[in-house]
């Protein structure tokens, strides 16, 4: 069963992103803040990462510079879900080290297929 590290701070989407991966087989481990994702993606090792991009304290863009700097998850998958949708916010996601973007509000239904693709074109 492959492990997903959710970073959400709200709760109803961390509960709807939980549950459509869950649904589909993921085994899923929740953060709701940076440092707290931080922590896990290190001592879980997942197979990949949702990041929310507005987090309360470290946002998503530090927090995954950070997971970007260790050793064990500089490689793991980082898919960012946010809400922002200015002119720059994608390319300064992508920039920051993150290998997908899905815009908000997530679509329960698709989100597992969307995560799913970027994850098999990241693939060598």
């Amino acid at each position: 069963m492959k492990k997903v590290l959710i970073v959400e701070d709200n709760k109803d989407n961390l509960r709807l992103i939980t549950y459509a991966l869950q649904h589909a087989g993921y085994e899923v481990v929740p953060a709701e803040t940076g440092e707290d994702g931080v922590l896990a993606a290190g001592q879980e090792t997942p197979d990949f990462i949702i990041m929310d991009i507005n987090l309360p304290g470290m946002d998503g863009i530090e927090t995954t510079r950070r997971i970007r700097e260790m050793q064990s998850t500089a490689e793991v998958p980082i898919i960012a879900i946010t809400s922002y949708a200015m002119a720059g916010d994608r390319e300064r996601i992508l920039d920051a080290g993150c290998d997908g973007y899905l815009e908000k509000p997530i679509d329960p239904i698709r989100i597992v297929a969307q995560i799913e693709q970027m994850l098999t074109r990241r693939s060598p």
